[in-house]
């Protein structure tokens, strides 16, 4: 396995130990990621993080496709950096398991708890419909 730094490939097993738990290198892959799940989340207005086996993310999802949104669904327990976005979906939302976590509109809504909030305040249509997820 080989590390790439821009143009440097370094062999894996000559880079210390102390370097993978510094706290720069953890803030550096985090930064990373984080970059990967804003990319994924402007790309579509509807953007769900789940796991395949989470009832609530299963909630949120029924929901809308009751609702006619066609959400992009990623679900991190099938996907190959799944465990590693979910690590900075945690760190981002502060909860642990984070999922399901909802964006509309490229924003971060939250979890099942948010979503449903808004649906039963009469919100959610309409932040759908703002960000181009529903056709009314």
């Amino acid at each position: 396995m080989v590390l790439i730094f821009s143009h440097i490939d370094l062999p894996l097993d000559i880079i210390p130990a102390s370097f993978w738990s510094s706290s720069s290198l953890q803030q550096l892959h985090y930064q990373r990621l984080m970059e990967k799940v804003n990319e994924l989340v402007s790309q579509k207005p509807v953007v769900v993080f789940s796991l395949s086996s989470c009832c609530m993310s299963y909630t949120v999802k029924s929901l809308f496709l009751d609702l006619g949104v066609n959400a992009d669904v990623h679900e991190l327990d099938e996907e190959p950096h799944g465990r590693e976005i979910q690590k900075a979906l945690s760190k981002l939302v502060g909860r642990n398991p984070p999922v399901p976590v909802v964006f509309i509109g490229g924003r971060l809504v939250g979890s099942t708890d948010r979503v449903m909030s808004l649906h039963l305040g009469g919100h959610l249509v309409q932040l759908l419909t703002d960000a181009g997820a529903l056709w009314l």
